[in-house]
């Protein structure tokens, strides 16, 4: 899945997806960049379903 990085605070954030009604939860463990990631980014990465939501994991930065 890829989207774009919506709100990014110090260790979390949300993944914006189109099509998607909600945000994925996104934190700073599940990146598998070499940097940290920032508002604007687009992304690829993996859904894993959670009690509060989708949760986006194996995260990395499309350049």
């Amino acid at each position: 899945m890829e989207g774009i990085v919506k709100k990014w605070m110090t260790s979390y954030g949300f993944i914006e997806v189109e099509g998607m009604e909600k945000d994925v939860f996104a934190h700073e463990s599940d990146v598998k960049s070499s940097r940290a990631l920032k508002v604007g980014d687009k992304v690829k990465f993996d859904v894993k379903d959670e009690a509060r939501g989708p949760k986006a994991i194996n995260i990395e930065v499309v350049e």
